[in-house]
């Protein structure tokens, strides 16, 4: 999976590099979380609009990971079932290195 996702990145830089204005915001470097994100866990309200500054609190680690230079982290996330249960996930996760491309100027 992180191949694919890795993959799909790299086409979507390739387009960024190339359209003016948008070369310095390629991806660099990704994840892909250990769970979906779930109202039952409040990281999604009800009508499922990420709740940005929750997650960011919550996966602090991986952010911190991501800008810190790691190749992977840990992480140990407690989740809420729908039936009132609680548990843990937990998961050492890559992180990638995507392919970026050189910014192309347009021509003057």
């Amino acid at each position: 999976m992180l191949t694919l996702v890795a993959e799909c990145i790299g086409k979507v830089n390739a387009d960024l590099a190339s359209e003016d204005g948008m070369g310095e915001t390629q991806i660099a470097r990704f994840l892909v979380l250990h769970k979906e994100l779930d109202p039952d866990d409040d990281e999604l309200t009800r009508t499922r609009k990420v709740r940005r500054g929750f997650i960011a609190e919550k996966y602090a680690v991986l952010v911190d990971a991501l800008y810190g230079g790691k190749t992977e982290q840990y992480i140990e996330t407690q989740v809420k079932f729908e039936d009132g249960r609680t548990g843990v996930v937990n998961a050492t996760l890559k992180i990638v290195e995507a392919k970026t491309f050189p910014i192309v100027k347009a021509a003057a």
